[in-house]
């Protein structure tokens, strides 16, 4: 796609994330178009990245080999009913949560679709993201969108359409819940007779420091709890604490509601 036209439906944050990383990874900045309803979104996106901007849906978007679908779910129904006219076999990626196959299929006249699951890391390149691709996708397909993902962080497939209301569930929607906890954390910190602001970054380099040891550990999470876990000690009362307010049976009904609601959002435009 390097020489042909790649449209991006929606300019906001996420497509911003991708349209920079392409630019960084050596796509040229005119094979690049993004179609965005809102004037100062569209003059930013031409000042930071030089790629040509759309207010509406045209005769443009016919040279897109790869159509990227950027919108609020909510939104998505009128964007492809504009767009649909216009578009023909390209490859689809959609990174709206939610939004099924079968409904950008019917409403965007779509063929080969993956959809993705990305987070707001992704801003900075340390997202993570799951994918699916339908049955009409080629192996090359996929690497394509492995390759338009990429500067977002690491990627994950999964074999099950439904599946992405789980990842939605957990990572899409994940970093609001650590910045909960981070809020959470310095609040309590204050109240403890900390400044606000070494409050505020021993919870954030506690939750950075501990990611990155998980990450690069050979023993589990649980493991890991275990080892900061004296019998009778600090960490011990305040896992007890946590365990009396049932902390993690919070966490699984936060989790299943981001799901149900994911599932929803599909019902709504199937």
């Amino acid at each position: 796609m390097n020489s042909s036209t790649l449209v991006f439906i929606g300019g906001g944050n996420m497509a911003g994330a991708l349209v920079g990383g392409l630019l960084q990874a050596g796509t040229p900045a005119a094979s690049i178009l993004v179609l965005e309803p809102f004037a100062a979104q569209r003059a930013s996106l031409q000042q930071r990245f030089g790629v040509r901007v759309l207010a509406e849906a045209g005769p443009d978007l016919r040279a897109a080999q790869g159509v990227v679908w950027a919108v609020k779910p909510q939104s998505f129904a009128e964007a492809a009913a504009a767009c649909a006219p216009h578009l023909d076999d390209a490859l689809h990626l959609s990174v709206m949560a939610g939004v099924r196959c079968g409904a950008i299929a019917r409403r965007a006249g779509a063929r080969r679709i993956v959809r993705a699951m990305p987070n707001t890391p992704a801003l900075i390149g340390q997202g993570i993201a799951g994918l699916y691709a339908n049955a009409a996708c080629t192996p090359a397909d996929r690497a394509e969108a492995e390759r338009l993902l990429a500067p977002t962080g690491a990627l994950l497939w999964v074999e099950q359409e439904a599946q992405l209301d789980a990842v939605t569930a957990l990572s899409g929607s994940g970093p609001a819940y650590v910045f909960y906890l981070v809020e959470a954390m310095t609040a309590a910190g204050v109240r403890l007779g900390l400044p606000a602001n070494i409050a505020k970054r021993l919870a954030l380099g506690t939750f950075s420091g501990a990611a990155a040891l998980a990450t690069q550990s050979p023993l589990t999470p649980t493991q890991l709890r275990e080892q900061v876990t004296s019998k009778g000690g600090t960490t011990a009362a305040a896992l007890d604490t946590l365990a009396q307010h049932r902390v993690a049976q919070a966490f699984d009904a936060a989790l299943q509601a981001a799901a149900q609601r994911a599932t929803e959002l599909g019902d709504l435009l199937d």
